[in-house]
């Protein structure tokens, strides 16, 4: 039996495309699944808080995830033509996936802003070990890898700001 991944298309545009779409879905799909999370703490809770001075204006972010989610699937798309599903690029693709969903829900749903500190350090870890897996298996998606690992880093930085600001 084949996997959405592997399947045969007769359009063979069309059929090396699918994977490509799959993996723009599914990453975008976790982050707006996070976006769960946020949105209803925006106004309220999150607006509450004291804000360092480097905080970017709220509606940064969307775009900027938005435009760090499709390099990041590139990247996984790249690397997974190389690897394969069952990977250790792959697992660690899912794990950091994972952690970069529950960031969202400690900080936002549970207001946990020390605990969503220690996440995201383990997060910026998970991305650096999955950009050098990349790496390995394909230069490019390596490369792509790098704006969201310097993102998420200047996102740890700013956790642990509101977490001082915010006791």
């Amino acid at each position: 039996m084949m996997s959405f991944l592997d399947s045969a298309d007769d359009d063979p545009r069309r059929a090396k495309r699918r994977p490509l779409l799959f993996f723009i879905l599914v990453t975008v799909a976790v982050g707006a699944s996070a976006s769960t999370f946020t949105e209803p703490n925006i106004e309220g809770w999150y607006a509450g808080l004291s804000h360092p001075s480097f905080a970017p204006p709220n509606w940064v972010f969307a775009p900027v995830w938005t435009a760090l989610y499709v390099l990041m699937a590139v990247a996984a798309w790249r690397t997974w033509r190389v690897a394969g599903t069952k990977s250790p690029e792959m697992l660690s693709y899912a794990l950091q996936l994972i952690f970069n969903f529950a960031w969202s829900a400690i900080f936002f749903a549970a207001h946990r802003i020390g605990l969503a500190f220690i996440e995201i350090c383990v997060l910026v870890a998970l991305i650096l070990a999955t950009a050098i897996l990349f790496w390995r298996r394909d230069r490019l998606a390596g490369l792509l890898f790098l704006p969201y690992l310097a993102w998420t880093s200047f996102a740890a930085f700013l956790t642990y700001a509101f977490w001082t600001l915010n006791p």
